[in-house]
């Protein structure tokens, strides 16, 4: 079994999902008392929303691929950034380590691509949905992306920070959540991905009949298969 490194903290709630889902998909898969080996380096993310905000992304891909270099120094095998917006550093990132990067965009792609689906929405922080990082991995597989205009996009982005980060929960922003997706689906998206590492403590295929690509989920499971690959 390879060791799964994971940058986390950013925020530490998502991060507890990903701890989760990989070590409940190891024991689901191998069965008995087995669970995933793992290396985690957690970054204060007070830290890393302050340089977003400030637009400097240069800083804060050095931040995380100094924290990258911890995590293979600790032993990891393969890497992933436990959240979507700082996938905006991934390439700066990856070039810092010597072992490989797992990008979550890629491995969101993949899935779409064989479900079969040609045009998503897309929801998570505004970097997510207004910069080109994301959309253009998605776009480079053939995925048409739609965003929510821009009172949608506010809305979202608030409710990331300022609730799903601080592990709040609320039914009304779930059922504006719900109507920015209803929306994107008038507009033509046949699913919708779930863009942030959050977004599914707020909205899941329980609360929706639309296709619904939880990054987070689809992430972790990737992780376990490359981490089991040569376990017979």
């Amino acid at each position: 079994m390879k060791t799964i490194g994971l940058l986390g903290g950013m925020s530490w709630e998502s991060t507890a999902l990903y701890y989760r889902l990989i070590n409940e998909e190891t024991r689901r898969r191998l069965g008995g008392l087995h669970s995933a080996r793992i290396v985690l380096v957690s970054l204060d993310f007070q830290e890393v929303e302050l340089l977003q905000n400030q637009g400097d992304w240069a800083a804060a891909g050095k931040l995380l691929a100094s924290a990258a270099r911890r995590a293979e120094s600790a032993g990891a095998d393969f890497l992933l950034i436990c959240t979507n917006t700082m996938h905006k550093v991934a390439d700066e990132v990856a070039a810092s380590i010597d072992i490989p990067l797992l990008h979550l965009a890629d491995t969101t792609a993949a899935r779409i691509v064989d479900a079969r689906i040609s045009t998503v929405g897309l929801l998570g922080t505004r970097f997510t949905m207004e910069h080109d990082f994301y959309k253009e991995r998605l776009q480079a597989r053939g995925i048409a992306v739609l965003t929510p205009p821009t009172a949608g996009r506010k809305l979202i982005h608030r409710v990331i920070f300022e609730e799903l980060c601080l592990g709040i929960v609320k039914a009304d922003s779930r059922a504006r959540f719900l109507g920015i997706i209803d929306d994107l689906m008038q507009r033509g998206a046949e699913a919708v991905v779930a863009g942030c590492t959050e977004i599914g403590m707020l909205v899941n295929a329980e609360h929706t009949d639309i296709t619904l690509f939880d990054t987070t989920e689809i992430h972790a499971e990737r992780a376990v298969t490359l981490a089991l690959e040569d376990v017979s």
